[in-house]
């Protein structure tokens, strides 16, 4: 077999998984379209579900189809998860390998979620933050740990709000849409990233503090944060902002499902 011939029919081994690896950017944006709504309605005072990962996925379970939708959902943020996996593992800049390694977990935890959901027995990812975080500070160097998560958490979310700034993120893109349309994908990851690494910053400042008092109760996760938000001055209008950001960012999702570097 000629040498163009065996890349030819690896490329066309490597498209359906690359195509599955695609719509898990697409799962990615639903899910954060969906909580930043539920953003919305914790800012306006209304609503009963969690504004985090675990509300949005409760949403869709609670859909016609919603099992459905939500096993497919898994099986592409795996797709995604594998692809990240394998990027950590082909070799390049040891930073870079790091970044993938931790999307791919990140990926496979959702993914868990949504099989959890699908099958009904998903549960608020409140609860389990906390019980997480009881547990750790319950073993040796406990509160150590807890503040290294923080720690870690408050970087990514810093990261974030630099890659939105700088507008990094359209070097994870291979090409934008044309005209009008390339220039609102802009503002959206710019807004996005920028809301995203507002959001983590809150999460890890509340494990930080969390870890410094020895109180689990005070390492809240996505909605936990977004409630606090609210009820500091002017709380209404920041989270309001958050809220669209991470809407943004789920539209930028979905322009990265298309464009992609992969």
């Amino acid at each position: 077999m000629s040498a163009m011939t065996s890349a030819a029919v690896s490329s066309a081994r490597q498209r359906p998984w690359e195509l599955a690896a695609r719509c898990g950017y697409a799962v990615s944006g639903v899910l954060h379209v969906l909580i930043g709504l539920l953003a919305v309605q914790v800012a306006l005072g209304s609503g009963d579900e969690s504004a985090d990962q675990s509300g949005a996925l409760g949403q869709i379970a609670g859909t016609p189809f919603g099992g459905a939708a939500l096993w497919c959902g898994a099986v592409a943020l795996l797709a995604l998860a594998a692809w990240q996996g394998a990027q950590a593992i082909r070799g390049g800049e040891v930073a870079d390998r790091v970044k993938a390694a931790a999307k791919a977990v990140v990926y496979v935890a959702l993914a868990v979620s949504a099989v959890a959901f699908a099958v009904g027995s998903g549960s608020s990812s409140e609860g389990q933050t906390e019980g997480a975080t009881s547990g750790l500070l319950g073993a040796p160097g406990g509160r150590a740990l807890v503040v290294a998560v923080g720690l870690v958490v408050l970087g990514v979310g810093g990261y974030h709000g630099y890659k939105g700034v700088t507008r990094k993120f359209l070097d994870d893109l291979r090409a934008l849409p044309g005209a009008q349309l390339g220039t609102t994908v802009r503002v959206a990851g710019t807004v996005g990233y920028v809301a995203k690494g507002v959001a983590l910053v809150l999460v890890g400042g509340a494990f930080v503090l969390a870890g410094l008092t020895a109180d689990p109760q005070r390492a809240q996760g996505l909605d936990g944060a977004l409630h606090d938000l609210r009820e500091q001055p002017a709380g209404v209008v920041a989270l309001l902002a958050v809220a669209v950001g991470l809407a943004c960012y789920g539209g930028y999702s979905f322009v990265r499902a298309r464009f992609a570097r992969m």
